[in-house]
């Protein structure tokens, strides 16, 4: 019996194959346009998850006749990409072949490593396409985003996931009652790779010309890391969904959200934590009590622990979320950072730098120095009158 995944062994190789995303690859589609033109450009693929982002550069580097190169952001390391790159310019010039540099949750690289692929991207050594979940705006370096095409896929609907859920199980020669099939359907979210991953779990728990039932895919899906994978896309998409509520000041939300990661099992710690910088970074001094409150609802998450301490983190969630909101103690922490790496370490005004011996006394350390003055700026001469805390207006 093969090892290979449900997923891997019925990949689209071609896009007359490919379900899904018929706006970039249908009749008209861009990227269909665009590798009938030989003009593929570096490209970053931004959807949901098990939106056929992986198997559409797949696709796209078969029908080109190009070397695919896959490699995940999570493990792959600045020495990997110069390894790739060197060997994709040996394959251009000895056998005019290309090589798509395929690279999944591009997301997770730093400025450092996405700043490594320009100059091969630009000279054109590597095709880069990237895949993520978050939107690239924010998590691509500008340099980067500017030489490469952004293309949106969309959460793939309940009749493509049919389509691919048929495809999985006449190549597991399985059978599924039909109120099952259903579930599976429903319970996936519009990812294929979940609805495939199931009908695989269930299929293997069967004998042969059973069929699959909806209380075996129901057990399936129960607490299934298939639903919630604590490392992967829907982790953060949630964390992210959660933080963006209570930001929001949406209390009906946030607690949705909290609740989806309470069923999951995720860690308490880890919600209570990023309440705990929520309260600083987004409340801050507009309700300076918050981050009492916050490390109050950390503590009796570590002291209680589920299932107990889903209420004390509903209680913070709701404090939290109706909370007035004020970043301005964060932006200006983030405005100083940037001045220290822009500058560096500006010398401190010597009034201000204690005198313990009489030579430093005499040079000027400590003197007229204030211990309560008014409207008098303390920063390094270069920086003079500069304002990082800008008050919130009320």
């Amino acid at each position: 019996m093969t090892k290979t995944p449900l997923a891997d062994r019925i990949r689209p190789k071609t896009l007359d194959e490919f379900v899904g995303q018929k706006h970039l690859v249908g009749r008209g589609g861009i990227i269909k346009k665009l590798i009938k033109s030989d003009q593929l450009p570096s490209m970053i693929f931004w959807g949901p998850p098990g939106s056929g982002k992986t198997t559409l550069a797949q696709v796209i580097a078969n029908t080109t006749k190009s070397h695919f190169s896959s490699n995940s952001a999570v493990s792959t390391t600045l020495a990997d990409v110069r390894k790739i790159v060197q060997e994709a310019k040996e394959r251009l010039e000895a056998y005019h072949q290309k090589t798509i540099f395929f690279l999944d949750e591009i997301h997770r690289f730093n400025k450092a490593q996405q700043d490594a692929f320009l100059p091969h991207v630009e000279k054109g050594t590597i095709i880069l396409i990237g895949a993520t979940t978050e939107n690239p705006s924010f998590e691509v370096i500008g340099p980067l985003l500017s030489r490469s095409r952004v293309f949106v896929l969309n959460q793939l609907n309940l009749e493509e996931l049919k389509e691919i859920v048929d495809r999985g199980l006449i190549e597991l020669k399985a059978k599924i009652e039909p109120d099952a099939f259903d579930f599976v359907i429903q319970a996936s979210n519009g990812d294929a790779r979940v609805s495939l991953n199931a009908i695989e779990i269930a299929s293997s728990l069967i004998k042969t010309n059973q069929k699959i039932t909806v209380q075996l895919i129901k057990d399936v899906f129960q607490k299934q890391s298939l639903l919630y994978d604590r490392m992967g896309d829907e982790h953060y998409n949630t964390i992210s969904a959660f933080i963006k509520s209570m930001r929001a000041s949406d209390p009906d939300a946030a607690l949705y959200y909290l609740a989806r990661m309470v069923e999951a099992g995720e860690d308490p710690l880890f919600i209570a934590r990023r309440m705990v910088i929520f309260a600083s970074e987004d409340i801050g001094m507009a309700q300076p009590t918050a981050l009492v409150v916050a490390n109050e609802i950390f503590r009796a998450c570590d002291a209680i622990g589920y299932p107990e301490c889903a209420i004390n983190l509903a209680h913070g969630v709701v404090y939290l979320a109706k909370a007035p909101k004020d970043r301005s103690a964060y932006n200006g922490l983030r405005s100083a950072q940037k001045d220290v790496k822009e500058h560096g370490n500006l010398p401190i005004p010597l009034e201000i730098l204690n005198a313990p011996t009489k030579l430093m006394e005499e040079l000027g350390y400590g003197k007229g120095y204030e211990p309560y003055p008014q409207n008098k700026s303390l920063l390094p001469k270069k920086l003079k009158g500069k304002k990082y805390y800008l008050q919130k207006k009320t």
